[in-house]
C-alpha cells in the first residue's frame, strides 16, 4: 500500500527529469491533489502502472464508480512520469470553478449532442504522443460492475493507431459517488490496476475490439473488488459492494432500469436539497 507522503508533494522528480513547461497547472493540480490524499490518508494500490508506456500514444479505458476516479487513475501514469488528458462532459469545462482548470491541463471537452470534434481532439491527441484517458461506460456505474461501453474508444484506437490500456479503480466510491452522501472519511483502500495494453490488429472490427476490452476489465475489476484489503463493516455498510459479492448495491438489471428512468426524466426529485446534495450535484457535473 501507498500513502502520499508530505515529501510526495514537494518531490522535484515526479515528473521527471525535463517536464513540458506547458504542463505547469497540471502539475500544480496533482500536487494539490497528493496534499489531499496525504490529509485522507488514503491507502493505495496501483499495479501495472509498467504497462503505460513511457512515450508514444495510449488510451486508458477504466470502469466508473466514483467522482474522483480520474484523480486516482492518474496515480498509474506518474512512475511513468505521463499526464492523462481525460475526456470529460463538457458541462464541467463551462463550470466557472473547475473549468480554468480543466482547459489549463489540456482535458477534453465531450459535447454528447455533438461528439464528433471531441473525438477528433482525442485523435489528434493520441498521434501527438499523448495518453488519453476515457470512462467508456459513459457515466458512473451504480451497480459497481462494469456496464455497456460506448464504441469511441475503439474507434479512437483503430483511427490513431495506438494501444488501449484496460484498467479497473476501485475504493472510491466509498468516499463519493452517484445516490450516495459524500464522506470524507480518512485511510479509505482505493486500488487502481492496470491490464496489459490491447493492439487493435489491421482489419480488426469495432465490436471485437470493444468485446476484448469489456473482458478486460470485467477480469481487472473482479480482482481489485476480490483483493480489496477493506470488507463491510456490518449490513448497514454493504451497500459499497456489488450484489454477485454479497453487496446490497442494486443488480446491473436493476441499475440500468434506474439509468432509464433517470434518462427519460421521469426520476422523483426532492425539493429540499441539503448541503450534501449540493456538493454531489457539483461532483455530478464532471
Amino acid at each position: 500500500m501507498y500513502t502520499a507522503s508530505w515529501r510526495d508533494v514537494v518531490r522535484p522528480g515526479l515528473f521527471g527529469a525535463a517536464p513540458d513547461p506547458r504542463d505547469k497547472p497540471y502539475r500544480f493540480v496533482i500536487r494539490i491533489a497528493l496534499v489531499v490524499f496525504r490529509l485522507l490518508r488514503f491507502r493505495f494500490d496501483v499495479r501495472g502502472a509498467e504497462h503505460v508506456p513511457a512515450t508514444g500514444g495510449a488510451i486508458i479505458c477504466s470502469n466508473h464508480v466514483s467522482f474522483f476516479d480520474f484523480t486516482f487513475l492518474g496515480l498509474g501514469a506518474l512512475p511513468q512520469h505521463r499526464l492523462v488528458r481525460f475526456m470529460a462532459k463538457s458541462a464541467v469545462f463551462d463550470h466557472g470553478f473547475a473549468g480554468p482548470f480543466m482547459r489549463a491541463m489540456n482535458h477534453i471537452p465531450v459535447d454528447r449532442k455533438a461528439g464528433s470534434a471531441a473525438f477528433e481532439t482525442a485523435v489528434r491527441a493520441l498521434k501527438d504522443g499523448e495518453i488519453v484517458g476515457i470512462f467508456p461506460e459513459a457515466t458512473i456505474s451504480t451497480s459497481f460492475t462494469v456496464k455497456g461501453l460506448k464504441a469511441g474508444a475503439a474507434r479512437m484506437a483503430i483511427d490513431s493507431g495506438v494501444p488501449i490500456i484496460p484498467a479497473a479503480v476501485w475504493g472510491g466510491h466509498r468516499v463519493a459517488t452517484k445516490n450516495h452522501k459524500v464522506e470524507l472519511r480518512r485511510g479509505v483502500p482505493v486500488t487502481v490496476i492496470l491490464g496489459e495494453p490491447i493492439v487493435a490488429e489491421p482489419g480488426v472490427q469495432i465490436p471485437a475490439l470493444l468485446g476484448r476490452v469489456r473482458t478486460a476489465m470485467e477480469a481487472l475489476l473482479d480482482e481489485a473488488q476480490r483483493t480489496y484489503p477493506d470488507q463491510p463493516a456490518g449490513d448497514d455498510d454493504r451497500w459499497w459492494q456489488p450484489a454477485h459479492l454479497g453487496g446490497t448495491a442494486p443488480t446491473p438489471s436493476e441499475a440500468a432500469a434506474a439509468d432509464s428512468v433517470r434518462a427519460a426524466g421521469r426520476e422523483t426529485r426532492a425539493t429540499k436539497r441539503t448541503l450534501g446534495r449540493r456538493i454531489s450535484g457539483l461532483l455530478r457535473r464532471r
